[in-house]
């Protein structure tokens, strides 16, 4: 569906980095921003789980508040180059930890396990080495040159052949597997074949701001709200009357706009702060933040950037750990 409402899009959006108001707020806004938000709901909104956790959710953002003040003093940009590096680990993981999610009865054996690893993380991997061996891009991660850019030509030509054998290899194993079993894991191969369109039409085929933000947000955002609410639900499904918060969001037909509602607040309320106090690029949307004062001084910088952040990399670092089985 995100790439049929790319091909639709005019080419000043799937070539430039231009982006209209109204995109940047429903793809940034209300699933980017708002799907880190969702984390909430598995960890500090969970009293049974928070009790169980108490140091890991309480020391995580501690820990990168310390790792994002000290980084932003070593340089803006390294404290952003940072960032963008574990939030590209963090979406290539997410990736990888749908397939498994959807692989445990496939019975193809340890081979197939491994092909199909491999098949997920090349799909995300090449376009990252074509965006890295590319300047041309017009978009970015978080902020320009957050990526370690370097024109190199053989690299890309090297990964292209290795992504292409990979891809070959997975389909062959599917129809053979196929063959074999006369089904196929249709949910898996969902998974691996969206994540090969989104990360290669968004990074490699399209080069505009747009269609790589609606590509690669809207396939991560997205289903890991569903995969949160999903959980929510079955947890409050399962509750007596005396967690009647659970039960109201699980329940009620109205629990899911609560949901999302909750998060658009959240992201509101962050964006609106960046907005005010440092980007300044959307006050028609934030006109409320406007008062703010708009920080120049570099240890303002240093020391309010990591906090604005810290719910990005909280998320980052908490989410390597709530869906592991011995952290459940």
């Amino acid at each position: 569906m995100s790439l049929l409402i790319v091909a639709l899009l005019p080419d000043s959006y799937k070539h430039t980095a231009g982006m209209p108001i109204a995109g940047w707020v429903i793809l940034i806004l209300f699933v980017d921003v708002a799907h880190v938000y969702s984390t909430l709901y598995n960890t500090y909104f969970d009293k049974q789980r928070f009790a169980r956790q108490r140091m890991l959710f309480i020391i995580t953002p501690v820990a990168c508040y310390v790792a994002g003040l000290l980084l932003y003093l070593a340089g803006g940009i390294v404290f952003w180059r940072a960032l963008a590096y574990v939030a590209v680990f963090h979406f290539i993981r997410q990736q990888y930890g749908f397939m498994r999610l959807y692989a445990r009865s496939d019975g193809g054996g340890k081979w197939s396990s491994v092909i199909d690893t491999l098949a997920i993380y090349s799909a995300t991997i090449y376009p990252l080495i074509y965006w890295h061996c590319t300047p041309s891009r017009n978009f970015n991660w978080f902020v320009s040159d957050d990526f370690i850019i370097h024109e190199a030509g053989n690299v890309k030509q090297i990964a292209l052949a290795a992504y292409l054998l990979i891809l070959a290899a997975y389909a062959t194993k599917e129809l053979a597997l196929f063959a074999r079993q006369r089904h196929m894991n249709i949910p898996k191969n969902l998974v691996i074949c969206g994540t090969c369109i989104s990360w290669y039409f968004g990074i490699v085929y399209f080069n505009g701001d747009m269609a790589f933000t609606l590509l690669n947000v809207v396939s991560h955002g997205v289903p890991y709200m569903a995969l949160v609410w999903s959980g929510l639900r079955k947890q409050g499904q399962g509750q007596t009357a005396k967690l009647p918060r659970k039960q109201v969001l699980s329940r009620r037909w109205y629990g899911v706009f609560l949901f999302l509602g909750s998060l658009v607040l959240f992201a509101y309320l962050e964006e609106g702060l960046w907005d005010g106090f440092i980007w300044r690029e959307h006050m028609g949307v934030f006109r409320w933040f406007g008062c703010l004062p708009r920080i120049d001084s570099d240890i303002l910088l240093a020391l309010t950037v990591p906090l604005l952040s810290l719910p990005q990399s909280t998320h980052y670092v908490l989410d390597g750990f709530i869906w592991r089985k011995k952290y459940a």
